[in-house]
């Protein structure tokens, strides 16, 4: 069973790697935000919980997120694996995410980190924004405080990965197929 991490910025291009992961390794994509649409869109108790946070603008507390994510790994119990996409963003929620696992005996196999110079990421998200009206991705300042964001949160996850030498970086500047076969070959020698 492979049990993925997908660390990138936002436009490192995580959303499309993840699809081409998952049809390759026949994994389980589970991405936090989905989880929370889902969630939210069906009424239930802990969509209903988490929208109340949302609401006030307030961040969805780690409780909720891991029973939602808990949740959703148990209405897998055949699949091969799972990318999780989102999750953990501390090393607290990476901590949780641990011993989830492990009273599933499972583990966290390796965690991927898509590189790409923040410059160009820019570039990608201003484009991506005027093509889906999405604010957050036409404004500069947003942007940037969105990567100032990452970089502080993930800075201990790597660490966090790293010791347990389960942390890989991956360049994710070029071709979306060769990035790809980047990420697969990555996978290949470290399972």
């Amino acid at each position: 069973m492979i049990n993925l991490i997908l660390f990138g910025k936002p436009g490192s291009g995580k959303g499309t790697q993840a699809e081409f992961v998952k049809k390759k390794y026949d994994l389980i994509h589970i991405s936090t935000g989905d989880l929370f649409r889902n969630n939210m869109s069906n009424n239930t108790d802990l969509g209903l919980l988490a929208k109340t946070y949302i609401e006030k603008g307030d961040l969805v507390p780690d409780e909720v997120t891991i029973k939602m994510l808990e949740a959703e790994v148990n209405t897998h119990p055949n699949a091969n694996g799972f990318i999780f996409d989102g999750f953990p963003r501390t090393t607290v929620q990476a901590e949780i995410l641990d011993q989830f696992l492990s009273t599933l005996n499972l583990s966290i196999s390796l965690t991927i980190a898509l590189e790409v110079d923040e410059n160009l990421l820019i570039d990608r998200l201003i484009s991506r924004g005027k093509d889906s009206g999405r604010a957050d991705d036409q404004d500069r300042s947003k942007i940037q405080n969105r990567f100032n964001e990452y970089n502080k949160k993930t800075s201990p996850l790597i660490n966090f990965y790293k010791i347990q030498n389960k942390f890989f970086k991956v360049n994710g500047v070029g071709d979306i197929n060769d990035i790809s076969t980047r990420i697969f070959n990555t996978i290949d020698n470290n399972i």
